[in-house]
């Protein structure tokens, strides 16, 4: 299958010009693409929900905000940097009625339109821009004249131009700088749902809290079975982010080597596959998405009890006394709560 890759040559920035963007949501992803544009001379306001604590900051970097309808009604491309949970009463309330014809509905992940819990109207393009890396880098890479990677994905092209369009605004943020990949909705959607799921984050935690739980219910100290099931992983994500899986297995010891090559295996088995292709199945049906609105919107009760016992497992209460003994991990570094900021 042939990959489409778009570098700044293949875009042309007119495209953008003369347009008007609304940003919608000022957390990791909405600052940094609100500022990127604004600094690549694109007229760009941010939407924000009334009494939003992101008001203040964004003013604050020379931003205009306006409440979500005001701001929707303003731009006639509309970008939704909100959690995917909130984004369908959003869109509802305060984008529709607001729609005109030919005006474009951007997204930086496809989970609304992939499970149907949006539907624009025909006469409005979508599209999806969606860097792969978190804002700060989006922000950072653009300010020393680089980009993060980014992919787009048209679902719906009512001008003609929405590819064109898309792109420009890929430009905009940084993304063709990297390279800009095409994609689909459908693509984009599941495969960020099964990376999160069973590799990125629950495959992770979940290893690294059980290997943590075995060694110490065999009877090693916490703080030793911490450092090498928790603390030492991100030496090897970082050599295989650096080099990839080979590059990181040449940087390692025979030992260490021999170890993974020959047990790895072990844990990560057949039983193991079986069990992600029976959630790859979950993501590909719906019956994810459903589950989640309905806890979302339903108080959360699973998620919150769920969140309690892993902040109350042993691991972390190990490790935050490790970390405190190692003020040079977060030295000079906002923490994730604070760099998150507000949704809008």
């Amino acid at each position: 299958m042939a990959v489409n890759i778009y570098y700044e040559a293949d875009v042309d920035r007119s495209k953008i010009e003369g347009r008007k963007v609304a940003i919608l949501g000022y957390g990791s992803q909405g600052h940094a693409h609100a500022l990127n544009l604004k600094e690549s001379g694109v007229d760009v306001v941010v939407g924000l929900r009334e009494g939003s604590g992101s008001k203040a900051k964004a003013e604050a970097e020379g931003l205009t905000v306006m409440g979500l309808s005001e701001a929707s009604a303003h731009a006639d491309m509309i970008m939704i940097l909100l959690p995917d949970t909130e984004q369908a009463a959003i869109y509802e309330e305060h984008i529709a009625p607001n729609l005109n014809d030919n005006d474009m509905l951007l997204f930086a992940h496809g989970f609304n339109i992939r499970f149907d819990l949006i539907k624009p109207p025909a006469n409005v393009d979508v599209a999806m821009v969606a860097p792969k890396g978190p804002g700060h880098l989006v922000r950072r890479t653009y300010t020393e004249g680089g980009g993060v990677p980014a992919l787009i994905a048209i679902e719906q092209d009512a001008s003609g131009n929405a590819k064109a369009v898309g792109l420009a605004y890929a430009d905009a943020i940084g993304g063709a700088r990297a390279g800009v990949i095409e994609t689909t909705f459908t693509e984009e959607t599941e495969t960020d749902l099964f990376g999160e799921q069973v590799v990125l984050c629950g495959g992770t935690s979940e290893l690294v809290r059980s290997g943590f739980q075995t060694l110490v219910d065999a009877g090693y100290q916490p703080e030793i079975a911490y450092f090498e099931c928790l603390h030492e992983l991100k030496l090897i994500v970082d050599l295989m982010y650096e080099q990839g899986i080979s590059g990181m297995r040449y940087s390692i010891s025979d030992t260490a080597e021999y170890g993974d090559m020959s047990r790895g295996s072990r844990i990560i088995n057949d039983d193991t596959r079986a069990e992600m292709k029976k959630i790859l199945g979950e993501i590909q049906s719906g019956q994810f998405a459903e589950e989640w609105v309905a806890e979302a919107h339903g108080g959360r009760t699973n998620f919150l009890a769920m969140e309690k016992a892993g902040q109350d497992h042993l691991i972390e209460e190990v490790g935050s006394k490790l970390r405190a003994m190692m003020p040079w991990i977060s030295a000079g570094k906002q923490s994730v709560q604070e760099a998150s900021g507000g949704q809008g």
